[in-house]
């Protein structure tokens, strides 16, 4: 059986014993650290790497939302929480579980075996090189009121929008602050692959290619975006894919 690596980060120190005591009940789970705030837990889950996040919501200064939007990888989350109301705000942020303090055995097992049949379906647990996104990790979006996880895999397009980059996901297209060439340093270039100055394509969503004028080429994703890949970016595009 493969074995997780997990963190906690609450601010409450009996809330943080009582997960620890718990998870302790799991050999297959190493804990490699806890943090009582938000930038604390930051630096833990940079530094260490964990496949699984036990967040706490309600933490002062910051709260559990606001360290995934600090993270450019998220963990698999879940959610620890005393209050009802956060616990239904959490499936709007799509995490992995929620767990109501003060946290039952029987939940918690629960919880930690729905962890492992997704991590058993052969998925990997870490990506090869730690500078870029592996295609199956998730990343936490927020846009307004409304937020995400989203596995990197199900991202069809990145567009420039001004001093935002526009995300196409199912059908969902939030906007975040980042530019177009911070996004591009982190994704996997064998799935993703800029087709002009304002756009990057997730090759796998690719619907139709077809020629266009001036030697370019016009793709068309699965989502119905059409998308005319620069003259320059279709020679490098049809040499990637042995066109």
């Amino acid at each position: 059986m493969i074995t997780l690596k997990a963190v906690i980060v609450e601010d409450s120190r009996l809330a943080r014993n009582e997960l620890k005591e718990l998870i302790k009940t799991h050999k297959e789970i190493e804990l490699l650290g806890e943090a009582e705030n938000v930038d604390e837990g930051f630096k833990l889950i940079n530094n260490t790497k964990p496949d699984l996040l036990f967040l706490d919501i309600n933490m002062p200064e910051k709260d559990g939302f606001e360290l995934l939007e600090m993270l450019d990888e998220v963990p698999t989350t879940i959610f620890t929480t005393a209050f009802d109301e956060y616990a239904i705000k959490s499936f709007e942020y799509n995490a992995f579980d929620y767990l109501l303090k003060p946290i039952n055995q029987k939940r918690f097992s629960k919880s930690i075996e729905k962890v492992f049949e997704r991590f058993n379906n052969n998925e990997p647990l870490e990506s090869k090189n730690e500078d870029t996104l592996s295609i199956d990790k998730q990343i936490f979006i927020k846009d307004g009121e409304k937020c995400w996880l989203v596995k990197i895999h199900d991202i069809s397009l990145f567009e420039i929008v001004g001093n935002y980059t526009r995300v196409f996901f199912e059908s969902n297209k939030p906007l975040i602050y980042k530019s177009l060439a911070q996004i591009e340093e982190k994704l996997p270039n064998d799935v993703f692959f800029r087709a002009n100055r304002q756009q990057i394509i997730n090759i796998n969503h690719v619907k139709k290619v077809v020629s266009w004028f001036n030697g370019k080429l016009k793709i068309e994703m699965n989502s119905g975006e059409e998308i005319e890949i620069s003259r320059r970016q279709s020679y490098i595009f049809k040499e990637q894919l042995s066109f």
